[in-house]
């Protein structure tokens, strides 16, 4: 097994350099080239629910505003806002100089300057559960309000106005999203169901074509709006191409042999071939291809069900729970199983790079405290505990099996239940799986959402709190950090919730993800953020 180990770094090394002597040379050396081995499902921004989606989504489409550094928040489409003092009103005023791409719904095929009933529009069709499944985003619109279209209005073409029915302090935050894009109604009725296959917004790029599952190709949109701080015309690129791969395999090959410009995540980048067991790039890949990581803001965690009957009665412990939480070697987890890929989440459940995270101590890796509240919890050495079961989707089976040894290492004996992902998310939602495995992946940049899960009016499956979790204070301070102002009070308000989590541990944070990349270092200015965005606008490409 070893040799056959070399010879297969050996083979890709080879390959690696050919390619880049070669240097792929097809129609455009200028084009920004990866693989998806997931699925783009739609292009129209009302589906942007999945990652696939939103990195096409990104460089077709632009929203009032776009995240800047450290979570900040830029002027994009809207140069500038206002926020009522009551917190109800947000009112943007938006650019004169952006237009909608080149298509044959408009006029003479010359896409047209975008207005603010264009955003009324674009965000009245997200209420619209049919067309998009980002209606809970927006619950805190006043649908009713006066004079408004569902809570959106345009008193005239470079103002744009959003109502609320209650404070909502994340709110811009929310926008951040690429649901909130601006859409032409031209194109969406005239493409009616199939504007997601032909997709017309004012981004970097535009739509040329779509093989279903060979290719996805797009051109640099020549009358993009913004500009680099020289003022040239943005993006740098002439395009860019997505292919279709699904064998991870096969689309590292492909990236080692300089057909893709990148390739993203722990499976993607195969870590067995391209890092050190000390999670480094190995060094015969590194005057080729450099590697980007970032803390990014998702968490992994093991989740219990809490309050039905259903559960076993010995998950209603407490104290079992705490044990499982200090029986689990997170940082062996991360190093072992990782490659050293994430950061063992010792911290609580809010993940790095948010400004809460941090200051909450969460659980370390104790055996003998574990032993020691397993017996107070009435079972010494385990004795007298029934087997535990905990449902894990099957490309987890190596993790599952590593807590199985961990846990019994003080006494618990774990069966390790594979499911399919989709099967695992319904049995967990339902109540089916009392014991499982998730992670969350924060929709926007703020603490609030990963408390989210522990609001006890989101119950699962109609919401998001899988565990089920309930506590009157943590409710009433999660309902006063939606309307607190002040971002510096709102973190201290999300460091008790989380370390309230912590105490009642209807969770066991395993680590918190990283974004990881193996890039061509032909590839210049390529950003990477704990969003996992992929913004293609200033990157250039060396011949």
């Amino acid at each position: 097994m070893p040799g056959k180990y070399y010879i297969y770094i050996g083979t890709l090394l080879a390959l690696f350099i050919a390619g880049c002597k070669r240097n792929s040379g097809n129609e455009d050396s200028n084009v920004f080239r990866y693989n998806e081995m997931g699925d783009i499902t739609s292009l129209d921004p009302a589906q942007a629910k999945n990652f696939e989606n939103i990195w096409a989504d990104n460089q077709l489409y632009n929203g009032l505003i776009q995240t800047g550094d450290s979570f900040s928040i830029k002027p994009c489409i809207a140069k500038r806002w206002e926020i009522s003092k009551d917190g109800l009103t947000y009112t943007f005023h938006l650019r004169n100089d952006v237009s909608f791409q080149d298509n044959v719904v408009f006029p003479g095929g010359k896409g047209r300057k975008v207005m603010a009933h264009d955003f009324v529009f674009s965000f009245s069709r997200l209420l619209n559960p049919e067309i998009s499944d980002a209606t809970s985003l927006l619950e805190k619109i006043d649908v009713s309000y006066p004079a408004s279209q569902q809570g959106f209005s345009a008193p005239d073409d470079s103002t744009f106005i959003i109502h609320l029915k209650s404070p909502f302090s994340p709110f811009l935050h929310i926008l951040l999203m690429k649901y909130f894009s601006v859409v032409p109604e031209e194109a969406v009725k005239h493409y009616g169901w199939d504007f997601g296959e032909n997709p017309v917004g004012t981004g970097p790029f535009f739509f040329k074509r779509w093989e279903t599952g060979n290719a996805l190709v797009l051109k640099r949109n020549p009358a993009y709006f913004e500009k680099d701080s020289a003022g040239n015309n943005l993006p740098y690129l002439n395009g860019v191409i997505i292919s279709f791969l699904k064998d991870e395999q096969t689309s590292f090959l492909e990236f080692m042999d300089g057909h893709f410009d990148m390739v993203s995540g722990i499976n993607a980048i195969n870590p067995r071939v391209a890092l050190t067991p000390a999670g480094q790039l190995r060094k015969e890949f590194a005057d080729k291809v450099y590697i980007q990581r970032t803390p990014f803001i998702k968490t992994d965690y093991l989740g219990f069900i809490v309050d039905s009957k259903n559960v076993p009665s010995v998950l209603q412990n407490l104290l079992v729970r705490k044990t499982i939480n200090y029986a689990i070697n997170r940082e062996d987890i991360v190093r072992y199983m990782r490659y050293n890929t994430g950061i063992p989440a010792e911290n609580g459940f809010i993940p790095p790079s948010l400004p809460c995270h941090g200051k909450v101590a969460g659980y370390d890796y104790n055996p003998a405290k574990a032993a020691d509240l397993l017996k107070q919890a009435g079972y010494p050495g385990g004795q007298g505990l029934p087997a535990i079961s905990l449902f894990i989707s099957s490309p987890d089976y190596a993790l599952g099996e590593a807590i199985q040894a961990q846990l019994q290492s003080v006494g618990i004996k774990l069966k390790v239940e594979t499911e399919q992902p989709a099967i695992l998310t319904e049995g967990a939602a339902n109540g089916i799986c009392y014991f499982f495995k998730k992670s969350w992946v924060g929709d926007y940049p703020d603490g609030e959402n990963f408390l989210s899960l522990f609001y006890s009016k989101s119950f699962s499956p109609g919401g998001i709190n899988y565990t089920h979790y309930t506590s009157p204070a943590f409710d009433s301070l999660y309902e006063h950090c939606l309307i607190e102002h002040s971002d510096s009070l709102r973190a201290m308000e999300y460091t008790a919730m989380d370390k309230m989590i912590i105490d009642a541990a209807p969770v066991v944070p395993l680590y918190y993800d990283e974004v990881i990349r193996l890039v061509n270092k032909r590839i210049k200015n390529l950003p990477v953020d704990p969003l996992n965005s992929l913004d293609l606008r200033y990157v250039r490409k060396t011949p």
